[in-house]
């Protein structure tokens, strides 16, 4: 029987650790996604063990792709297609993961064929809608089956003429472009993706094209005001089969990288740097804004100190650390206002609403906005913390126990979705 909920012990003085943590679900599931796609067989090494990625593994052998599995060793061998899918219909089961539907999505109407594309009852409320309408505008026969343009999506053969550009909406999810860029190998012709409004997470598309181009495919970007409005892909281009090593996700690293800002000591994590594929990373400068010091290394980077004054932050890159900064941001002096981070409210929870609900019960003022939150500190109280079925509101609002007593956390086993060792992992680095 699974765990239904575990009390954080507070610990005493400051803390001094090291710590790599596990490949990057991000990282993991595009690569995935490439190396399918790929002339050849390719090797991943630090790949992902934990639901978002076993969906993703799952979900490819039900296409027909050949690949073995080594997660003791984090390796997996995938024999790559040439951009073809090896079985033609399907039923797919991706739980609640987004990237996995929505890579799948891209790459199953591009390529045609009869596939069913479902989830959880979370996934049937999380939108889909642009992605399916760019699809559909430029050919493709699929469709998004629940109110609101949520999953199910299925895909259905079609003898649509296919058009040299899409359009996709970039404000709500920069996955739907990541799996838009990812599947344009399967196009016949030179292919134009246009972002219609501002592209959100925009760290996350460089990471997407930094990884096709570890796979011999380039994107050209074009940009106004410094930010990408298009990108372009010849159809002369195809993956090739190639070794590929994932580096240590950071946004995991964020929760260590919080646990000197809030009990004081330092946090080193290996295998990440100032020039990491993954935006992420850079959630240590909201830790340096609060009074931290940050120190990069050429394959680490550590964080040293308490986090002494509150910020105001626009995180629309780092949008996966908003609720880390919410734990430290309760330690501070003065208020923390995180702006520009109205997508969280369609990811695995509502990661404004629900984490303004979660904090108040610790007896502090949250002021809460359509695109963020304000964290005013103050004397807390001891509480019983819900994690509405998110990962990373057990991970992080675990933290707040490590200094505030009587902090308990609902379903800690809802971190198997990024990090099924997480409450391993910290009271390890925690105790020294």
């Amino acid at each position: 029987m699974s765990q239904t909920s575990i009390e954080i012990e507070p610990v005493q003085g400051p803390v001094h650790g090291t710590i790599r943590p596990p490949g990057s679900k991000s990282i993991t599931n595009r690569a995935l996604i490439c190396a399918a796609l790929a002339d050849g067989t390719s090797t991943l090494t630090g790949v992902l063990d934990s639901d978002d990625t076993r969906v993703m593994l799952e979900s490819l052998r039900r296409l027909g792709f050949e690949l073995t599995h080594d997660s003791s060793a984090s390796i997996v061998r995938i024999e790559g297609r040439g951009g073809t899918i090896p079985n033609s219909s399907a039923e797919l089961e991706i739980g609640n993961s987004g990237t996995s539907i929505r890579f799948l999505t891209a790459m199953l109407a591009m390529a045609g064929g009869t596939y069913r594309i479902d989830g959880i009852e979370r996934m049937r409320q999380r939108p889909i809608g642009p992605l399916v309408d760019a699809l559909r505008v430029w050919g493709a026969n699929v469709e998004a089956l629940s109110s609101g343009q949520c999953p199910p999506v299925v895909v259905s053969p079609d003898d649509h003429p296919r058009g040299n550009s899409i359009s996709v909406a970039g404000n709500l999810s920069s996955q739907y472009l990541s799996g838009l860029l990812m599947a344009s190998v399967q196009s016949s012709s030179d292919l134009e993706i246009l972002i219609d409004g501002k592209l959100v997470s925009v760290p996350y598309v460089s990471m997407t094209t930094e990884v096709m181009k570890s796979f011999g495919v380039d994107v050209a970007t074009k940009q106004h005001d410094g930010l990408p409005i298009s990108f372009s892909i010849g159809a002369q281009q195809s993956y090739l089969g190639t070794n590929y090593s994932i580096e240590p996700d950071a946004s995991a690293a964020s929760y260590f990288f919080a646990i000197p800002a809030i009990v004081g000591g330092s946090a080193t994590v290996e295998g990440l740097s100032e020039n990491s594929l993954q935006g992420d990373v850079d959630f240590v400068r909201c830790l340096e804004a609060m009074g931290c010091e940050v120190t990069f290394a050429a394959n680490s980077i550590t964080v040293s100190g308490k986090a002494i004054r509150g910020i105001d932050v626009d995180m629309a890159n780092v949008s996966d650390t908003v609720q880390t900064l919410a734990a430290v941001a309760l330690f501070v002096e003065g208020p923390t206002n995180i702006r520009n981070v109205a997508h969280n409210r369609v990811k695995e929870t509502d990661r404004i609403s629900d984490l303004v609900t979660e904090l108040r019960k610790l007896g502090i003022s949250v002021d809460e906005r359509d695109d963020g939150l304000t964290i005013h500190p103050g004397e807390m109280q001891a509480t019983r913390f819900s994690t509405y079925d998110d990962h990373r509101m057990a991970m992080s609002l675990a933290l707040i126990g490590l200094k505030q007593p009587g902090i308990e956390i609902e379903d800690p086993g809802c971190v198997s979705k990024t990090y099924p060792d997480y409450f391993t992992d910290l009271q390890a680095f925690v105790s020294g």
